[in-house]
């Protein structure tokens, strides 16, 4: 059974940083794109940066020049470096990736984390 686990979320102060992992494990063939994203109380959960198998990133306005995503595929895993961090910046994260299970008749499935508590506080 396929799963993603995250790891790395915290209280820190503005201007601090954080850096989260996503290491996805069990049955895997192959891992597409992994993304990350953030959901606030009370609001939609919304994706904040992308990463292709070939280290193609994308992000969300929001977070350009402060947050950096990479991935080691080696180890199915996903990074996000935050840095420069602020209140508005306070979710949970989550991770997202598009798996292909083994087996001769499994297909690209999405998956999510359990997600992870940030909080950007002084």
């Amino acid at each position: 059974q396929v799963q993603l686990v995250e790891s790395g979320g915290g209280l820190v102060q503005p201007g601090g940083s954080l850096t989260l992992s996503c290491a996805a494990s069990g049955g895997i063939s192959s891992v597409n794109i992994m993304r990350w994203y953030r959901q606030a109380p009370g609001k939609e959960r919304l994706m904040v940066a992308a990463v292709s198998t070939g280290g193609n990133t994308y992000y969300v306005d929001s977070v350009k020049g402060r947050f950096m995503a990479s991935r080691d595929n080696a180890k199915n895993t996903v990074f996000l470096q935050m840095n420069s961090l602020k209140p508005e910046d306070t979710a949970v994260y989550y991770c997202n990736a598009e798996v292909k299970p083994v087996g001769p008749q499994a297909r690209l499935t999405n998956y999510w984390g359990q997600g992870t508590q940030v909080t950007v506080s002084a």
